[in-house]
């Protein structure tokens, strides 16, 4: 069991969007575009709507609002789209570095990769993608020396590779495998059975699994997991997500036989996880209201009985983790009295018993925890770098484990009792290695270790500080060719940020970004407030009504990174997805001056109307609630779809979003395309890139992903001035 951060996790976009073979992007009879030969862009007709709604005394204009229809059932919204992704795909096939890094971006990503192993019983199970397959199909190993066999391949569920292997946790004793099956993009699941020992698909399906742990009961007889209510017809990826309810499904039974265990119609607003203890004893119920880490919790005695939910902690308050147990010893991750978190106790037996610390609150980041055989590790973060320590039960501290750099460690799960457990280890410029680690003797062994098409030494990670408009110290990633000596530069540079959410931006690696590095190209990354790089109080720091600060530490990076020397007064982009999308579109009407491309993805756009499509009522923790003045005046201030400002010369701009996007619903980026498009904002391009059967990134085929980003980095790279092999001139 590894403490994670729950539903916040699910916002962070790690994956993106392309078209479907039928409509390549590719254009033959596309003119190369160079420095010198812009071809004028006719952008699709957009129709105007006359829709002013005035809320609290601001009449708000809505022109666009029938793009909110789903395109697969509105003809209107289905022609605009295929007109916007002619007339972008014509400008893309015209960029001759298009070509060149997708070929280079194709090399990088062929490389074999392992996930995180997870055992069960002696069974070890992991994925694992040779390099260039869309999808990462699932193997097991009888013992640790085992031979390799192949069990799920989602390769062949669909001819497009867009149906994923998504969430899967093997029963305690290995028997049985239950998974998720992803499709398009989405994030609706639906769970599946596999018998380990024969390799057959049980019959059950279990549909309707959105923001689910799934965990086992300690008999491997069934399993808990999170649903909703079936969406009404044609409604599957705009529905709120309301009243989701916790059930136990038996093996061997259809779902209509599953047990409510627990739910709260009458707070319809909460979402509930289920956790069972490694001893199959407790069932852990972690419920929140939104996106913050703010967590009641309630727990179950399974002992034969019909579950009877008793309350442990009340009010959301503050973040409890669990991190695993010992009989009615509950230890979790809080932040309660700790703002950067602390290791506590608590009795499921005794559930009005205050908590007793275990592990006080140190200057780092508590970033995640976990028990292992008979000790604890816990992770910590420091300067967006991970740390890491072995403890007693007792919370007396045996030592650091040893981690192989500076970089991001992830992992550590494992199960009391059993010493064993893996964690993975990723740089910037270093693809995630697979160890073992024996909390017992403290040795860590490779477990896997990919070959690659290039050197890391060949690149240079430094951390630079620099100073927001309130003087506020900004820490900042920039990585860059080691080669890129100081003669060399500037150099055009992409700055990305998120700044939300309480999620940190640590390292890791992306095949596409050292695509855009090996070109010469310089790639930044900002730890701006909102995140949670530096606990609770960074955090703040950057939401609701402290969201501007957000905008002016981006801001204040990308002129950071000009009066350095690092780029010129032309050559910077600027990339972010989801609430970073929201972020580029919002810095980009503020300061258009100080960019020369943009790139939001999967943004969100909208900021009066939100809340009001699947996931987005969840989000008003972080952004406020258009309901409410005071957060309706400020998010009507900065909502990017909102603030376009006509007669000032704009960077270009290229939107990239998805028709299955049931996160971030499309419609964000199709109004907010429009009205670019319509806008007196200077002769740069203003497009917009709509994928088919894609979603906000998680299980996204690795074909897909190659597409876009070299869609995205050509655009940027034009834009910018960066030579691409020998491409523009």
């Amino acid at each position: 069991m590894f403490a994670t951060r729950g539903l916040a996790a699910w916002l962070l976009a790690m994956a993106l969007a392309i078209m479907p073979a039928q409509t390549a992007w590719a254009d033959p009879d596309a003119a190369q575009i160079d420095a010198g030969r812009r071809p004028a862009l006719a952008y699709p007709d957009a129709p105007r709507i006359d829709l002013v709604e005035e809320h609290f005394g601001i009449r708000v204009a809505d022109p666009y609002r029938w793009l909110e229809q789903d395109v697969r059932a509105d003809p209107a919204v289905r022609d605009w789209v295929a007109a916007e992704n002619r007339v972008t795909a014509r400008f893309l096939s015209g960029l001759p570095a298009r070509d060149v890094l997708k070929a280079r971006m194709k090399a990088l990503y062929d490389y074999g990769r392992y996930g995180l192993p997870r055992k069960a019983g002696n069974r070890y199970f992991y994925s694992y993608n040779k390099g260039l397959q869309n999808q990462a199909p699932l193997f097991v190993r009888e013992g640790l020396a085992g031979a390799e066999r192949l069990l799920v391949d989602p390769n062949g569920w669909s001819k497009d590779g867009a149906t994923a292997l998504a969430e899967w946790r093997p029963s305690p004793t290995g028997r049985y495998l239950l998974y998720a099956v992803q499709d398009s993009g989405s994030d609706w699941r639906t769970l599946r059975i596999l018998d380990v020992d024969t390799g057959a698909i049980l019959d059950e399906r279990i549909e309707w699994v959105k923001f689910s742990d799934l965990s086992w009961d300690g008999k491997s007889a069934g399993f808990f997991y999170s649903r909703f209510a079936p969406p009404s017809a044609g409604l599957a990826h705009q529905t709120a997500s309301d009243n989701q309810q916790l059930y136990y499904h038996r093996i061997g039974t259809p779902q209509a036989a599953d047990r409510l265990v627990y739910a709260t119609p009458d707070r319809p607003l909460l979402g509930h996880r289920g956790t069972v203890t490694d001893d199959g004893r407790w069932l852990v119920i972690t419920s929140s209201q939104g996106t913050d880490p703010r967590h009641e919790v309630h727990v179950v005695a399974l002992d034969g009985a019909r579950p009877q939910p008793r309350p442990l902690v009340r009010g959301f308050d503050n973040e409890w983790r669990l991190v695993g147990n010992r009989g009615s010893t509950l230890w979790f991750l809080t932040d309660k009295g700790a703002p950067r978190g602390r290791l506590v106790s608590l009795d499921a037996a005794r559930p009005r018993a205050r908590p007793r610390q275990v592990v006080g609150e140190r200057v780092e980041i508590l970033a995640g925890g976990s028990l292992v055989g008979d000790r604890l590790i816990l992770a910590y973060m420091d300067d967006a770098v991970t740390q890491a320590a072995l403890f007693e039960l007792d919370g007396r501290k045996v030592g650091d484990v040893p981690l192989p750099g500076i970089g991001t460690a992830a992992g550590f799960a494992g199960r009391d009792g059993d010493p064993e457990t893996f964690f993975s280890f990723s740089g910037f410029t270093t693809p995630s290695t697979i160890y073992r680690f024996d909390t017992a003797s403290g040795a860590v062994t490779l477990f896997a270790r990919p070959r690659l098409a290039f050197a890391p030494d060949d690149f240079v990670t430094e951390q630079v500080h620099y100073p927001s408009r309130d003087g506020t110290a900004i820490p900042m990633f920039v990585i860059r060719k080691r080669s890129l000596a100081a003669n060399a530069m500037p150099a055009p540079t992409i700055l990305y940020g998120y700044g939300g959410f309480n999620i940190s931006m640590t390292p890791g690696f992306s095949p596409a970004r050292l695509a855009w590095l090996e070109q010469g190209g310089v790639y930044a990354i900002a730890n701006l407030r909102g995140g949670g790089e530096f606990g609770r109080a960074w955090h703040e720091a950057g939401r609701r009504a402290n969201k501007q600060n957000v905008f002016d530490d981006f801001i204040a990076a990308g002129e950071y990174l000009k009066a350095a020397g690092y780029t010129t007064a032309d050559g910077l982009a600027v990339e972010g997805r989801s609430n970073g999308g929201l972020l580029v579109g919002a810095v980009v009407n503020q300061r258009p001056d100080l960019f020369a491309a943009a790139l939001p993805a999967v943004g969100v756009m909208d900021m009066l109307r939100f809340d009001r499509f699947t996931a987005g009522r969840l989000w008003v923790d972080d952004y406020g609630s258009p309901a409410r003045e005071e957060d309706f005046r400020l998010l009507h201030s900065y909502s990017p779809y909102h603030n376009i400002a006509g007669g000032r010369d704009y960077p270009a701009i290229l939107v990239t979003t998805a028709d299955t996007d049931d996160r971030v619903v499309p419609a964000h980026s199709f109004k907010y395309a429009a009205a670019l498009q319509a806008g007196d904002l200077g002769d740069k391009p203003r497009l917009i890139r709509i994928d088919t059967r894609a979603g906000h990134g998680s299980g996204k085929p690795t074909d897909k992903l190659i597409e876009e980003y070299a869609d995205s980095y050509a655009f940027a790279a034009h834009f910018t001035g960066l030579k691409i092999g020998a491409g523009e001139e």
